[in-house]
């Protein structure tokens, strides 16, 4: 039997199901795009800016909302961000507009970057140092376990009954997790009686470290060149692999499995050293999208492909998230939520960098070129990091108002 201390606690694998329930709505526009583009009459490419909406929703919303509920209780955060994720899609079913679905994507995605901040800053204090990297691994793991069932199923159910259905079900997946929030995830806050104006500057005050900087541009990079092929994955598989529009769930399901298999070798590797794990799995992030324009055209050699993607590009998540986190000490929620920026400023340039490519007349190959770019690019700023980071003694971080400790992030 492990020791408890061995494993995060249970309140983050709560975290990480309810992000499993939302962050199939972030990613299964990719598997509706086909229904999407027939039901609102727009083209692939338009369709696909619905992905990038959603990213510059979380982009700007994680930082300011971050800000505006610094004083309230993280549960009551966490509780009022999952209803009102709730509402958005059940609001975006009624929608017959590729405007006003538009609109329901923008603040679903503000209440998601809210939550998903949130949830940070709480498996932070509840895991410790020693869990930090597994705990956060764990909490994108939510997001691996989506791209196996949610987003297969969330294209079977669009494919079945229309894209409507596939919101209903994250809307009742997400009301089932903030029921197991308010009963098993306890309130993590100690900050009630610190002044709003001295709260913003510990938070606020992280931000002098250029190395925090640096982690949070690998990520933006790294996310960009991700999403600029996965976005784009399900018109590759219908029209260059010449598959079916019925088994593309079937191939976005082995993405799923790679996903969720990086997201766990990954999150164990990341506590040793995070920067070294985020440099191999781009390393082998790169290798992987050689091997996916290779094989492109074979049903069999681009499911091969695609698992092996998605386990080189998932097994990033514990090291990025757990770098930002270390560098910002004992005042993580405003960097948790900027780390969420950056992720997403990745979500919205890449979707439109592998769109422009299409638009360009390259084909539906070309998106997975333009991912390399942008992944090239994260490993030079990556490498860059290493440069500086031996170059550098790292500086302690003084303790906020109402912390115990400050902490810091090895490479």
């Amino acid at each position: 039997m492990n020791s408890p201390n061995t494993r995060p606690p249970l309140a983050v694998y709560v975290l990480a199901a309810a992000i499993f329930a939302q962050g199939t709505s972030e990613f299964m526009i990719a598997g509706l795009l086909p229904g999407l583009t027939r039901d609102l009459g727009v083209s692939v490419p338009r369709a696909g800016m619905l992905i990038t909406a959603f990213a510059l929703g979380m982009m700007i919303g994680a930082p300011v909302m971050t800000v505006l509920t610094l004083r309230l209780p993280r549960k009551f955060t966490l509780l009022v961000a999952a209803g009102g994720y709730v509402i958005m899609h059940l609001v975006g079913v009624l929608m017959h507009g590729y405007a006003g679905l538009m609109i329901t994507r923008i603040v679903a995605a503000v209440l998601y970057a809210t939550f998903w901040s949130a949830s940070a800053v709480v498996a932070t204090r509840l895991a410790g140092p020693r869990l930090l990297a597994r705990s956060l691994a764990l909490l994108v793991g939510g997001l691996s376990v989506a791209n196996v069932i949610g987003v297969p199923a969330g294209t079977w159910l669009g494919e079945r009954y229309g894209w409507r259905a596939a919101f209903v079900a994250v809307a009742i997946a997400t009301a089932i997790s903030a029921v197991a929030i308010a009963v098993l995830v306890p309130d993590t806050d100690t900050r009630s009686s610190v002044r709003l104006g001295a709260l913003i500057r510990n938070e606020v005050g992280v931000f002098r470290s250029g190395r925090l900087w640096l982690a949070l541009l690998t990520t933006a990079l790294f996310q960009g060149g991700v999403f600029a092929a996965f976005s784009y994955f399900a018109p590759l598989l219908i029209n260059v692999t010449q598959i079916t529009v019925g088994r593309v769930p079937i191939y976005l399901l082995l993405f799923g499995v790679g996903a969720l298999a990086g997201t766990s070798l990954g999150g164990r590797f990341a506590d040793r050293g995070p920067l070294a794990n985020v440099i191999i799995s781009l390393v082998a992030t790169l290798l992987a999208s050689g091997l996916l324009l290779a094989t492109s055209a074979s049903p069999i050699g681009v499911g091969i492909a695609m698992i092996l993607y998605a386990l080189a590009a998932f097994s990033i998540a514990g090291g990025l998230n757990a770098r930002v986190m270390g560098f910002a000490g004992s005042a993580p929620t405003l960097a948790a939520a900027v780390n969420t920026s950056a992720f997403n400023v990745g979500n919205a340039v890449g979707p439109w960098f592998g769109g422009l490519a299409i638009t360009a007349g390259l084909g539906f190959r070309s998106p997975i070129g333009a991912g390399m770019i942008m992944l090239g690019l994260s490993l030079l700023v990556a490498i860059a990091s290493v440069i500086i980071e031996r170059r550098q003694v790292p500086k302690p971080i003084p303790v906020a108002a109402g912390s115990r400790e400050p902490a810091t992030c090895d490479a």
